[in-house]
């Protein structure tokens, strides 16, 4: 990402993304017998189905109408048949359309207080780890960095969550169902793009996961948005062996944007003693082969 995407630009890109994967029988049209050489809907539909004109979802689109009120980003929701997730983003969007205050923004500090610290310790054996808010690793216990093998190869600097999962050999074993389960990384980071456009440190690791990883770029062009807030992931983990684990996503409210993410599992399942054992390892994990490879790329 080599410069900063505006507001009203942004709005325009996401509202094309949800256009072109929708399509015209899934909103109720007639496709019709002419060659379509738009994919999902042409932009007359849109408007047609938000009950706006097409002039003025045109401007919208460019990102020269910059006051688009409520009634029509809800209308725009229906139409375009967004989740409550993309609806949240869709108004964020249209908040910041009008914007015209483009200030770098510092890096957050990696600082973590003792508090969180302490919420790492009292946690185990469940692995948890603080991140600030493009996904850099700040803090842990010891199964939360466990919980991604071969990380702790990396220098402290490059321990990023997104890093680690599209750059480091081990995480291409490790996740089952990769493309949905790194959907929410991808996610995370394009909605913070948006309302954070001039952020230098957020450009550099998109640009650093764009030109390095075809499926970070592959994924960050498609533009879903989910906000990763709980869920669970299959692993496939070369110290525990397979497990389905369990997530939560929690923000530290009084931090510079941090967030603590926790897996747990009932006693007496195999997640639970996966856990144990992750806390339990008398050594850290060591990858020097996925270690040399990765820092080579």
């Amino acid at each position: 990402m080599s410069a900063a995407v505006r507001p009203s630009t942004e709005l325009g890109v996401f509202l094309r993304s949800r256009r072109a994967r929708l399509a015209p029988e899934e909103a109720g049209l007639t496709r019709g017998d002419g060659v379509r050489r738009t994919p999902g809907l042409r932009r007359e539909e849109v408007a047609a189905l938000a009950g706006i004109s097409i002039d003025y979802y045109i401007r919208l689109e460019r990102g020269t109408e910059r006051h688009p009120s409520p009634s029509v980003i809800d209308s725009l929701a229906r139409a375009l048949q967004l989740d409550a997730d993309e609806h949240e983003h869709l108004r964020e969007l249209a908040a910041r359309v009008d914007r015209t205050d483009h200030a770098e923004i510092a890096a957050p500090t990696r600082h973590v207080r003792s508090g969180p610290r302490l919420l790492l310790e009292q946690l185990r054996p469940f692995p948890a780890y603080v991140t600030n808010r493009i996904g850099d690793l700040l803090a842990w216990n010891p199964a939360g960095i466990r919980m991604l093998p071969g990380i702790e190869d990396w220098p402290a600097a490059r321990r990023n969550i997104a890093r680690f999962a599209f750059l480091h050999p081990a995480a291409h074993a490790l996740y089952v169902n990769r493309e949905a389960q790194l959907t929410g990384l991808v996610s995370g980071l394009r909605r913070l793009a948006a309302i954070q456009p001039d952020a230098k440190d957020l450009r550099e690791l998109v640009g650093e996961l764009t030109v390095k990883s075809t499926e970070f770029a592959r994924l960050w062009e498609r533009y879903d948005i989910d906000r990763y807030r709980h869920g669970s992931k299959t692993l496939r983990h070369p110290v525990v062996g397979a497990l389905t684990a369990t997530y939560q996503v929690m923000q530290l409210d009084g931090t510079d944007e941090q967030s603590l993410l926790a897996y747990y599992a009932e006693p007496a399942t195999p997640e639970h003693d996966a856990f144990v054992l992750l806390d339990r390892l008398e050594h850290p994990m060591v990858s020097t082969e996925a270690s040399t490879r990765a820092e080579r790329r």
